[in-house]
């Protein structure tokens, strides 16, 4: 079986890649019945001479191969039919922006494995770039911290060249930082990144029961809180709702946010928002006068949601924008009153060495081994959402309507 590393065509350019050089390496070695070739790149973050330089041929035409396998999507021109293709397809939730994609890759008979999709047994996801979300996450909601009240002046991450780098930045602005009180939320990947940075700053924790203690006292040391689920939904009837009923039964919450909203000056998310489910702070929310957030750096990215404030997705090179709350509408940064919102959706983007060989251990673990030890765990029969005779697979037959809108309307 031949797998090809192929070139990232979507604009802006991405230069991230699934494998480096030395993982393409290892698994040319480790799989006898395996070949890998990479697609010519110029914006990768490894050049084509480091992965030829290990063995690995570079081509400009990759038809060969049985497998493709990229980071973001493929543009529907550049598809080739009757292949195996590996993207972020971001069609799963159907999304309408990519509904022509998905029906492309239908009618050209393309077996689809989105990188979402790779997936233990019981649904958690394998792999993916979240971790690394949420240290630039983190990292932009401090440099916006920084830059609005004139504390420091952290660079932008893409202009650094790793993590270790940006942890070096972290340690200068350690004892800058003001007396604030900051609430995370989440529990998976993202936030563990976003937690490695509150961590790598030495900001003390608080459990959340303690963390609500605060307005009651004088704050004089930098404080955050990780709030998961349960924290800031509560039932409908009063009752103290369980971790499954709020991922599983949205029907049955109300947003109890308010509570922390009231104590907290920096919210930096990396939660999964599920369908239906309450939003954490609604637009009237926002407009009480005890609502104390001012900075809101939303690494979850769900556009007009869950957090009010969250207008539109940020860009990389234009990373920060102001809400004012009374008039609900985006304001310029350092507008007086105004939140502050940092909103970059796409943020492993600006660590792609790191981000790159994060991924690539994960895929190299999880994934490749599936092809020859006959899918033992189901890794590959859970992912595959559409077949090479042109049909979506069981699992993902609830976007039949979603691809054929247009038929179904007729």
């Amino acid at each position: 079986m031949k797998f090809a590393i192929i070139r990232e065509r979507k604009s802006p350019p991405d230069r991230r890649v699934v494998f480096t050089p030395e993982q393409l390496s290892r698994l040319d070695l480790a799989f006898a019945k395996a070949e890998f070739i990479v697609e010519s790149s110029p914006i990768r973050i490894f050049p084509d001479s480091q992965y030829a330089s290990h063995g690995i041929a570079v081509q400009e035409d990759v038809t060969t191969a049985d497998v493709m396998i990229g980071v973001k999507e493929v543009p529907k021109e550049a598809l080739i039919p009757h292949k195996k293709y590996f993207f972020f397809s971001h069609t799963i939730k159907k999304q309408p922006y990519n509904r022509e994609l998905l029906k492309t890759i239908l009618d050209k008979k393309i077996e689809l494995y989105d990188h979402e999709t790779i997936t233990r047994e019981n649904g958690a996801r394998l792999i993916g770039f979240g971790r690394y979300a949420g240290i630039v996450g983190a990292y932009n909601g401090f440099r916006a911290l920084g830059l609005r009240d004139g504390l420091f002046d952290l660079p932008k991450v893409e202009s650094l060249p790793d993590y270790a780098a940006l942890k070096a930045q972290l340690k200068s602005i350690k004892n800058l930082l003001p007396a604030i009180n900051i609430a995370m939320t989440g529990n998976g990947k993202v936030a563990g990144g976003i937690l490695e940075i509150l961590k790598e700053l030495e900001i003390k924790e608080l459990r959340p029961k303690e963390y609500l203690q605060l307005g009651q006292l004088k704050n004089d040391q930098t404080t955050f809180t990780i709030l998961d689920v349960e924290d800031y939904y509560t039932r409908k009837d009063g009752l103290q709702p369980t971790k499954t009923e709020c991922y599983n039964n949205p029907e049955l919450l109300a947003s109890d946010f308010m509570k922390f909203a009231k104590v907290t000056d920096m919210l930096i998310t990396g939660h999964f928002y599920g369908n239906n489910a309450p939003y954490l702070f609604t637009r009237e929310d926002a407009k009480l006068p005890d609502f104390k957030i001012s900075l809101v750096a939303d690494v979850s990215c769900d556009i007009d949601g869950p957090i009010a404030s969250t207008l539109r997705p940020s860009t990389i090179a234009d990373p920060i924008y102001a809400y004012d709350a009374q008039g609900e509408k985006e304001v310029a940064f350092k507008t007086p009153g105004s939140i502050t919102v940092m909103a970059v959706d796409n943020l492993p983007c600006e660590l792609p060495k790191d981000a790159s060989e994060g991924f690539g251990e994960m895929f190299e673990k999880y994934v490749i081994p599936s092809f020859f030890n006959g899918d033992k765990d189901g890794i590959l029969e859970r992912a595959q959402m559409t077949t090479s005779d042109g049909r979506l697979t069981e699992r993902f037959s609830y976007l039949h309507d979603y691809v054929y809108e247009e038929q179904t309307k007729l």
